[in-house]
């Protein structure tokens, strides 16, 4: 164990991990035909021992492209672990039936907008106008999987919206351009808004050769504009990523980054938007 890993344990509340995928096994949850990557297997028992290791009670699991509409290992799992939380994905050009999902433990519905870079069958903004009215009516948020380059133009849409949208990974933000660079600015504004909650998920846009410290303006910037609705999440188990990060390396570095906010950020706002 590392000894950012190290100061992790025994210190952490019962808290959540917002963000992670399930991948087989494979005999039994085979991947969709139009898959274009193949993961190792990360099961719900891999992901347990995960949490039990970043002392986690609770965590979210994001139903990945790879099964394209074949929710059943998100649905087992969440059978099985009633303490973990879902995020679906519809079928773009379909309109789904979301009544009955909270009871499964399913809380939102993903959507894509990173034009030139999305999965092929990946629900698109448009597919997010269309099917929020009846996510609010469920009692579901809508997640976003964007990049910083898209925000600023898509920003008045996500706040026209009448559910909550969650960005997903900080919203790509560029290491190299700063807090001041338009995308994250306007995530910075959606944020302090109210409409948009932001997952702190740092490692991708922080990779090996950039010093992962850097990390910390972008946290805090983010804390000062809204922290109540701020959550972090692992992406475990980190796909194509080299060298693959330590979850509990990166949650140490969350916890310090937040300083006194820790506990709200990985405690008391997960518990109000997964809860």
């Amino acid at each position: 164990m590392t000894a950012a890993s190290a100061a992790v344990a025994g210190t952490l509340p019962v808290g959540w991990d917002c963000h992670a995928h399930l991948f087989g096994p494979y005999d039994r949850y085979p991947l969709a035909g139009s898959a274009v990557h193949a993961p190792p297997p990360a099961t719900d028992a891999d992901y347990a021992a995960l949490l039990r290791r970043l002392q986690l009670r609770h965590g979210v699991l994001v139903h990945p492209s790879a099964y394209g509409s074949d929710h059943r290992l998100l649905f087992d799992a969440l059978a099985a672990h009633p303490e973990w939380r879902g995020v679906i994905v519809p079928t773009p050009g379909v309109d789904p039936s979301f009544g009955g999902l909270r009871e499964r433990g399913v809380r939102g519905a993903r959507f894509s907008h990173r034009p030139g870079l999305d999965f092929p069958g990946s629900p698109g903004l448009a597919d997010l106008e269309r099917l929020a009215p009846a996510l609010a009516d469920a009692g579901l948020h809508a997640e976003l999987w964007t990049t910083h380059a898209a925000l600023p133009d898509i920003a008045p849409r996500l706040q026209a919206l009448p559910v909550p949208v969650v960005i997903d990974h900080m919203g790509g933000f560029d290491a190299a351009a700063g807090i001041d660079a338009p995308g994250f600015a306007a995530l910075r504004r959606l944020l302090a808004s109210g409409r948009a909650w932001v997952k702190l998920c740092a490692y991708r846009h922080l990779p090996a050769g950039i010093d992962p410290e850097l990390g910390a303006s972008f946290q805090q910037a983010l804390q000062r504009e809204n922290p109540s609705q701020l959550v972090w999440g692992s992406d475990w188990p980190h796909l194509r990523v080299q060298p693959v990060p330590d979850a509990a390396d990166w949650l140490a570095r969350c916890r310090a980054w937040a300083g006194p906010l820790a506990e709200h950020i990985l405690h008391h706002n997960p518990q109000r938007l997964y809860g």
